[in-house]
Parts: C-alpha cells; structure tokens; sequence
C-alpha cells in the first residue's frame, strides 16, 4: 500500500509540492513546499522576510553544476547564500518528518528505524550527485543502511511492469497486455526539471535489463516556465525583471503560479485565446521604468508585438502563440526520441511508455504521439507519481532490474613501465629508479557495457613507494569507449580513494588489489591489502573532502 498525500498552494491541489524551503534567521525549518512559499509571500508583503532564508526550486542543480562539493553554495531569493548541502539536508528533514507524523497516524508504536527509505534521482545524474544526496540524507537523520537510492525512470517501469492490472490502473499490462519475455519499450520520464529516458527490456527470469544508458537532457516543464520567464523579461528589461524576482517576490510567484495552471490546462490545436492574469506588483514596476512608462508600451516595443496583448489586467495570446512557451522543450524532447529510437540496435522497440509529471501534459503527449505515429505511446493513468510509488517497490525488490548499461566508461590511473614504442615521450617518468608512464587510463568497464547486479572488476597493483603512508587512488570516468591516458579529451576525475598503507620491512612490496562494484543505482568501491588481508569497502569521495572508511 502507498500513502500520498494532496499538496495545495492556492487554487493548485496536486499530489506533489514545489522544492521551496524557508528558515528562519537561525537557519531552522520554518516551511517547505506550498506552505514555504505562502509563508514567505505573506513575509514579503509585510516587508518582514529580509532575515529569513527562502529557497526555490533548487534540486537542478545536482544536474547544472558538474563539478557539486560539499562546498557548492545556493543563493536565496534575497541573494544570501548557504551550502547547498545544507538546504537538500534540511529538505529531506522535512520530508522524514512529514512522513513520520502521517505514519503514526495509523501505526502508533512505529519508529524511524523500522522504515527503509528510497531516495529517487534522475537517471543522468552522475555518480557525483548520488553522493551528495546520501550524505545529505545522512545528515537528515537516515541510517545509510536503511537508504535506498533508486533511478527515476527505473522506479516508473517497475511500477507499470510489476503491479498487475486488476489491482492497479497503473499497471502496463492494463495497457499492453502481459508483457512477453524479450519485450522492448523505451521509458521517458518527463519530470519537473529533466526528460531521462532509457530502454528496458524483460528477461527470462521476469526482471528488467536497461538496454540503453540512461540520456536526457534539462527538457522537464521548469524548462518551459523558464521560457515565459524569459519572454517576461524581453517585455520588462533584464533589470526589472531582477526586481520583480527580488523585492516584489510575492507578485512574481503569483504570475509563476498563474503560468503553471495555464500551462497543465492548455489544450493542443484547440482554436481560441489563453489569458494569463498579471499581479499589481509586476504593472507597478514596469510603469515605474520611465524607458518603458506602462506594460501596454512595454510590449508594443518588444518583439511580441502583435502576439500578445495587455487587457484587463490579462495577458492574450491566441493558444498558438501561447502554445509556442513549449516549443524548444518539445523539439529537444523529440529529437532525442529520435536519436535513440532510429538506432540500428533499437528498431524492434514499439512502444514509448511516458511517465513523470510533465508527461500528464496534453500538448507534450499530442507532439509525441503525433511525431511516431508507428509507435504505440502509452501514458498511465497518474503518470505524475509512478515514479514514487514505483521506488515503494523497488525498495522491496531492489533486483528488479537485473542489468543496466554503463554510462561511462571507468578505470583508473596507472604508471606501467614506459614503452617507447607506444608511450609518447612527454608521459615519460622515473619513479624509484625505474621508467614508468604516467597518466595511463586503465580500464575497468567501457561505457555501454551490460553489468549485472554486483558485477565486480578486480585487479592487484603495488604501491610504488613502500615508505609511504597511503596510497590515493584516484578514479576517472570517460565519455569514450577506449580512453588511453587520462587527460584526454572527454575524461575527468570522479573521485579518490584513500587506503592507508601498513608498516613493511624495507625492500617488501606492497600489494593491494583493487575491485570496483558495478550494476547497482551507486558505484561502490573495495580494497584488499594482499599483505596484511586487510579489507576496506567504502562509499568513495566524490565530493572534494574525505569520506570515513568501514573496515
């Protein structure tokens, strides 16, 4: 059984809430969701809200920012900053106590110890990413033994493979029929801030293989509220615009959330106008602009001249014009659909199941349906929460994805004997009397290689230097399938393993053999000292600083 909960912020009741925390000035939980930005509206019309922290629909971040720390810092609506680790801590906070509090409503004696959690992130995010939300979660109060992280559009497809039809409308046989051994579908998850979108197929034991690595790209619906965002701004002036999103953050929120009913209810090819009603706040700025005098001489001069008019305290475009805020989102969502579903290797897919919350949009369905009219699209009924209940499964039945592809591909840096016959010579090095190679990409896994769960790659190495302390492995990913050294284009460090080497006599080697763990949601990494049978297995640093070892 699934609990969910209604989410209301003024006249939007959904089964989802906005990413919007509040604190106070002593950075405590004041407020998330609806409930955050409501809260703060009423604090900035009262001119109350400058000590207060308020931030809003940060989570893209983890997909924005390549290269997140624990020193990644946010910037709250009035500017101040916080470590953004912090905010995502605090968030999940909330949440953990959300759900507790609704949990003792029917089970009175239940601890947060007896609940498994499931964390679910976008399937693009990298394995940087996944780190940080862990850690944030530990620092929320999650045992990380009792911490699943499960992959959005994985969750979605077991949710629709596994429950079947006569106990849920979700389910995908209700849709396609029991699905047969060797059936392809590809899912596209089409969430608030990305589309990732992989390829599943059933196996012979009932389980799912990915069959594609996951891709996708920022073509969530935030990416079509940033497009009226942005023709808001062309109207107002970039300047403007900066006030209205600071100093008059009650008026902009109003406008964004007048956007987002328009937007869930915009009909395609349906003839007739759309009306957007505008908040005083944004009027009062714009006639306060003596370069622009009025909103009505504002958009006469911009270049929607002619596309959309001021009446009656509206905004008026006819639905095409209106329906054109969707129209990148769109093209990058399709042509990705493309890419993947005209590959030699992907013919034999036939249905594209959508899922997410943006996937419950008509216009977004019509162009897909209507871009692969051979395909069957399928979109289930309450698409938007598949994914959450989906990770409740998967929590449970954690192998219910059997095999998944490599996104990248991995290994480490090695220092191998120089060959001048295949080494260049500015890779040249003497080490300890002898001439190595530096920077030589050892590979581990090549990306779109089929991993099993716990598929694991070994290898023995030995220390150069036996007087030192410990020894710093470092990993690197590539976007290529057969990287030689590990400063070419495409690869960059993922992270370091620090393993503390043992006292040795002078002249012993020492040897550690290294094994990285493939096939699950994280990559996980262990370290065997040959010498001493000393094991370590650790979540790697990802993340900048270090990270506690588990013998």
């Amino acid at each position: 059984k699934v609990l969910t909960s209604n989410w209301t912020g003024g006249k939007v009741v959904t089964l989802k809430t906005p990413t919007a925390l509040l604190l106070d000035a002593n950075k405590e939980i004041k407020a998330f969701g609806y409930e955050a930005e409501d809260q703060y509206i009423d604090l900035a019309r009262d001119e109350e809200h400058e000590d207060y922290y308020f931030f809003h629909r940060f989570k893209m971040i983890l997909h924005s920012e390549k290269a997140i720390s624990r020193k990644t810092k946010l910037k709250d609506a009035t500017g101040k900053e916080m470590e953004a680790i912090k905010v995502f801590e605090l968030s999940i906070k909330f949440l953990v106590g959300a759900l507790m509090k609704n949990l003792k409503n029917s089970y009175t004696d239940i601890k947060q110890s007896d609940v498994e959690f499931v964390i679910t992130v976008p399937a693009i995010w990298d394995d940087r990413s996944k780190q940080f939300m862990r850690e944030a979660a530990k620092e929320a109060g999650i045992d990380k033994s009792s911490l699943t992280i499960a992959l959005e559009p994985e969750a979605a497809s077991i949710h629709c493979q596994y429950l079947p039809a006569k106990d849920h409308a979700l389910s995908l046989s209700k849709y396609l029929g029991e699905l047969a051994v060797g059936t392809k579908y590809l899912v596209a998850d089409l969430g608030g801030g990305t589309a990732d979108i992989t390829v599943h197929h059933k196996v012979d034991d009932g389980s799912l293989e990915e069959m594609r690595e996951a891709s996708g790209g920022p073509w969530g619906g935030k990416s079509v509220d940033d497009a009226f965002e942005m023709f808001i701004e062309d109207i107002i002036g970039k300047e403007s615009m900066k006030q209205l999103r600071t100093t008059s953050f009650d008026d902009y929120l109003e406008l964004m959330r007048n956007f987002e009913m328009k937007k869930r209810s915009v009909k395609p090819g349906k003839e007739g106008n759309t009306f957007l009603s505008v908040p005083l706040g944004l009027v009062q700025i714009v006639k306060n602009d003596k370069s622009r005098k009025s909103l009505e001489k504002a958009i006469e001069n911009s270049p929607y001249a002619g596309k959309v008019t001021f009446e009656n305290w509206k905004l008026k475009w006819k639905n095409e014009n209106f329906l054109r805020f969707f129209e990148v989102t769109i093209r990058n969502i399709k042509a990705h659909l493309r890419e993947i579903l005209y590959d030699s290797d992907m013919t034999d897919v036939e249905t594209i199941l959508m899922v997410g919350g943006f996937a419950e949009c008509e216009v977004v369905q019509n162009a897909v349906r209507e871009h692969f009219k051979t395909k069957r699209v399928v979109v289930p009924e309450d698409a938007g929460v598949s994914v959450l209940k989906g990770a409740v499964f998967f929590g449970h039945v954690p192998d219910a994805i059997s095999r998944r592809k490599a996104r990248y591909t991995y290994g480490i840096q090695s220092w191998p004997s120089f060959n001048p016959a295949k080494h260049p010579e500015n890779k040249k090095v003497e080490v300890n009397g002898k001439y190595r190679c530096k920077d030589v990409f050892f590979k581990y896994v090549t990306k779109g290689q089929v991993l099993t769960l716990g598929y694991e790659k070994a290898q023995i190495f030995q220390a150069l230097n036996p007087k030192e302390k410990k020894l710093e492995c470092a990993i690197y990913i590539s976007d290529s399938r057969d990287p030689v050294f590990v400063d070419d284009p495409g690869c960059r460090r993922l992270g370091v393993l620090t393993i503390p080497l043992p006292d040795l006599p002078d002249g012993a080697a020492i040897e550690l053999e290294e094994s990285m763990i493939f096939g699950e949601t994280e990559l996980r990494f262990q370290a065997k000292d040959i010498f001493s049978g000393k094991s370590y297995e650790v979540q790697m640093d990802l993340l900048g600083d270090t990270v506690d070892e588990d013998e």
